[in-house]
């Protein structure tokens, strides 16, 4: 599989968040041409203060040794933000696709900088599930970036 495949596993996951009436933004964690863990914005859903989908899939896809997140992809609809750029870049995760960054511009200076690899494939069905669901629900929005 290719980047595009792999994405749209994670564009999958968003649209499932997006329909429990969640924020839609998936993720899959692959390694060795295989998905570890898939997961999406479960915080609406879960009640949850830091269910993003980065980090979502890093938990489904459970304890792992370092060595296979060293060799790993993390692929994103929507630029990461601080706390899952921190996740990332905990486990040395060094390579980052991401669908898009227009509706959103995460830490990927921050991962860069830190020998992360960032791909943007700019996937304009990835901004369109951002910017349908921004202009539905702000608030919620708001709240999953901090913002007031």
């Amino acid at each position: 599989m290719d980047d595009r495949e792999f994405l749209a596993v994670a564009i999958e996951q968003a649209r499932l968040g997006r329909d429990e009436g969640g924020v839609p933004i998936g993720a899959a964690l692959v390694a060795d041409g295989k998905v570890l863990g898939a997961g999406r914005n479960r915080r609406v859903q879960l009640g949850s203060a830091i269910r993003h989908g980065e980090t979502d899939a890093l938990e489904n896809a459970g304890r792992l040794p370092a060595s296979v997140y060293r060799r790993a992809t993390m692929y994103t609809t929507l630029s990461p933000c601080d706390m899952c750029t921190g996740a990332i870049l905990l486990y040395r995760i060094p390579r980052v696709v991401i669908g898009e960054n227009r509706t959103f511009m995460g830490a990927e200076d921050l991962l860069r900088s830190r020998g992360v690899e960032v791909v943007n494939l700019d996937s304009p069905e990835c901004v369109e599930l951002m910017r349908a669901f921004i202009a539905q629900r702000p608030d919620v929005w708001n709240e999953d970036i901090g913002e007031e």
